[in-house]
């Protein structure tokens, strides 16, 4: 069976960032809690995600990142879970790259497989998204 594309929207329900040292050194390491709200091929109401980040200058970095999604996919539902990596500009634009963790998928989505990205420009709040995915 060929890969399916998946697109939609997701916004920032929450998000909570805390110094994970000290805050007067470059570069400087935080954590990020984050809610997100996914519409169109994902379905998910409030998705759990919890970020490392470094910024090498006050507007500039990188970060990874886990992202449990619970709802569904194209109408199959379950839950999967993706890992994240990107970085972010100093003029406010950022951009991720994800893949689903082998294995998480529950559900209608058991053996799922797939990568996926976005990129969010300064200023949007909802932010477009691609997922190419694969189901055993």
């Amino acid at each position: 069976m060929p890969p399916h594309t998946a697109t939609g929207r997701f916004t920032y329900a929450q998000w909570e960032e805390h110094s994970a040292g000290p805050d007067d050194v470059v570069p400087r390491l935080a954590q990020a809690s984050v809610v997100n709200s996914f519409s169109g091929g994902i379905e998910a109401e409030a998705t759990v995600c919890r970020y490392a980040i470094v910024y090498v200058t006050a507007a500039t970095g990188t970060f990874t990142g886990l992202e449990l999604v619970t709802g569904s996919l194209d109408g199959r539902g379950g839950s999967f879970t993706v890992e994240e990596r990107g970085s972010f500009q100093e003029d406010g634009t950022t951009r991720c790259t994800f893949e689903v963790v082998p294995g998480s998928g529950t559900g209608a989505l058991t053996g799922l497989r797939g990568n996926g990205s976005f990129v969010h420009r300064q200023g949007e709040t909802s932010v477009p998204y691609t997922f190419t995915y694969e189901l055993d």
